[in-house]
């Protein structure tokens, strides 16, 4: 006596969701590693723009009063780095000066000779919009023309590097994130074209017994939100947990890691994951919609 398979009803909008769901993780969770690459180069420039420094040499014989009215005058200069409503700008006595140079260096000078040759100064940080060559120059022109100014310097050759370097690297991250997104887009629809193609006779077979486009498409829409959401957790959960093992491994990191960015970045990719299986379906459910019979086989 011949045994029969059961015969199991093909559900609407019912499709295999693995390979979706995993093409969809993996494209999202790549776009979203450029992302922070972007994110925490962004920062690193910011890091670096912060600690380039103006160093304003005073003259000899400066008394203390003229040295505290110099700084103030410095301080209100609009290049000047300001944090906490504070102008970033500290006084280096000749004292201090001299024990930095012996552990720099490892010479004292102190045994040679009976005067204190270094001079005072200020160290003055710069404002991160004023992080160009010319705008700098202007700047240390700014304060070298000061009555009790002897000489300002900063690493002019070390700026015009970093801002080359970085245009560079942007450049490249930003190009490689929109080649990716573009690649991701075309993987995804051809992913979910591929995943309603079991379903095509379906779709034939509603809309023959009267079926209006929307009440057709609104499973597959359904499904592929849900599927959209998940995909977006399982990448960001993954992320996550590569940035933490990144952190934990690489403490300098740290530094760079902007939490409020980050979970931006985070949403942006869940709801990506959400509007890509979303359209990508709908483009697809409309095809098959509009196939004639003949083209369906």
């Amino acid at each position: 006596m011949s045994k029969h398979t059961p015969y199991k009803k093909k559900k609407l909008g019912s499709y295999p969701a693995f390979t979706v769901v995993f093409s969809i993780t993996i494209s999202l969770f790549v776009i979203g590693l450029f992302a922070m690459l972007l994110l925490h180069a962004n920062k690193l420039s910011e890091v670096i723009k912060e600690n380039i420094e103006l160093n304003v040499y005073l003259k000899k014989d400066i008394a203390p009063r003229q040295v505290d009215s110099l700084k103030s005058v410095i301080g209100r200069m609009p290049f000047v780095m300001r944090k906490n409503m504070q102008p970033q700008i500290f006084h280096v006595s000749k004292e201090e000066a001299a024990k930095k140079f012996i552990a720099e260096t490892g010479e004292d000078f102190s045994q040679v000779l009976t005067d204190n040759p270094l001079r005072e100064s200020f160290v003055v940080k710069i404002n991160r919009n004023y992080f160009e060559k010319q705008k700098l120059a202007d700047a240390a022109e700014q304060i070298k023309i000061m009555q009790d100014v002897f000489e300002v310097s900063y690493p002019i050759n070390l700026v015009s590097e970093i801002n080359a370097n970085i245009r560079l690297i942007g450049l490249v991250l930003i190009g490689f994130s929109l080649i990716l997104l573009l690649t991701t887009v075309l993987l995804i629809r051809n992913t979910i074209k591929l995943a309603l193609y079991s379903q095509r006779f379906l779709i034939r077979s509603m809309q023959l017994v009267g079926a209006k486009s929307g009440f057709i498409q609104r499973p597959f829409l359904w499904h592929a939100t849900v599927q959209g959401f998940f995909s977006g957790l399982i990448a960001v959960i993954l992320l996550a947990i590569l940035l933490q093992y990144a952190y934990s491994q690489i403490p300098q990191l740290d530094r760079l890691k902007e939490l409020q960015k980050v979970l931006s970045v985070f949403g942006i990719l869940t709801f990506s994951g959400i509007l890509i299986g979303l359209a990508s379906s709908f483009q697809a459910v409309s095809k098959y919609l509009r196939m004639s019979l003949d083209d369906l086989y």
